[in-house]
């Protein structure tokens, strides 16, 4: 297979770009130059959103193409247009969040989704995954793919969320354990989420995809076990109801990463079915695995892992956690 990897050098866009050097496909990956791809591609450099940035690929043909894009939906409508005729499917990897809020449990792929366009420039998250959805609709109808992710987490993650709870477990004391501690917890691991891809191209598949673990498929407490497992500290959890939390003004899923406490939100990213994805092969590998093989990565780098910057920070400031914790609100 002929793989066209559209940014391949960091964190999602990695994940798939090692696994198709994995099953031996002949990948080329297009990207600014930041950062180093892995080795054994064909690397190609080039701006997509500058004038005449999608030149380098004007000889190429290949099986499929995979884009990440996150910002304008505009550069995702160029990109298809441009490779039509010479790429045979199109994989856009989406998001869960093009689903219209509140979701409920147990939405599939059939829910209502956001407003898009293909056309449009800078617009809000959501918005922006639906309207590059769109764009690959428009330029590769039955063939083109949409992997509606939901929470990714795993080696070279750039976003802090597991890095951070691992950061801070490591640095051991009382921690503030956000609950329940039985609170279900949906996610993908990014390698998971590669596999299943590929395998989808393989397949010829097409449409879209709720692309994250069955729900329940770990708990916030299991998540925070195994954090304090792999980095061998004996933190002192210190599980908080939610109520004394929010009264405090503490952000859930910014300043606790991963967290939302029982509602509409935590039943939109942490209840929603996977019965299609199952059904086309998708598998979960257990949360020690992820936790550990993140936590491995996060050394291999020197213990700080990189990140977006286009993305803000997450995490609650230690002396936030202590103030908290010291006046107890929990």
């Amino acid at each position: 297979m002929r793989l066209l990897m559209l940014g391949g050098t960091e964190f999602v866009g990695r994940a798939i770009t090692d696994a198709a050097l994995d099953r031996g496909w002949d990948v080329t990956v297009f990207h600014r130059g930041r950062h180093e791809p892995p080795d054994g591609v064909t690397a190609l450099h080039g701006d997509r959103t500058a004038r005449d940035g999608l030149a380098p690929l004007a000889d190429g043909k290949w099986d499929a193409v995979v884009d990440t894009w996150s910002a304008e939906p505009s550069v995702v409508r160029d990109a298809a247009r441009f490779l039509k005729g010479r790429v045979e499917r199109y994989v856009y990897i989406s998001s869960r969040s093009v689903y219209a809020y509140p979701a409920g449990a147990g939405l599939d792929e059939t829910a209502d989704v956001v407003e898009g366009s293909k056309d449009d420039g800078q617009v809000p998250y959501a918005e922006s995954k639906r309207g590059g959805e769109l764009a690959a609709i428009d330029a590769f109808g039955d063939r083109a793919l949409l992997v509606r992710a939901g929470l990714i987490l795993g080696p070279y993650e750039n976003l802090g969320r597991l890095p951070w709870w691992l950061t801070r477990v490591a640095r051991a004391g009382r921690v503030l354990a956000p609950g329940p501690r039985d609170l279900p917890l949906q996610y993908i691991d990014v390698r998971d989420l590669a596999a299943w891809t590929l395998g989808a191209i393989e397949r010829g598949l097409s449409g879209p995809y709720n692309l994250v673990s069955r729900p329940g498929h770990t708990t916030m407490g299991e998540l925070l076990a195994a954090c304090a497992r792999t980095t061998g500290s004996d933190a002192e959890f210190v599980w908080t109801s939610p109520e004394p939390i929010l009264k405090a003004g503490i952000e859930p899923w910014t300043q606790l990463p991963i967290w939302l406490p029982p509602g509409e939100e935590h039943e939109t990213l942490h209840q929603g079915d996977v019965t299609k994805a199952l059904a086309t092969g998708l598998r979960c590998r257990p949360i020690g695995e992820t936790v550990e093989d993140t936590w491995n990565w996060m050394r291999s780098v020197g213990g700080q892992a990189p990140r977006r910057p286009d993305r803000p920070d997450v995490g609650l400031a230690p002396e936030t956690e202590a103030a908290f914790l010291d006046g107890g609100g929990h």
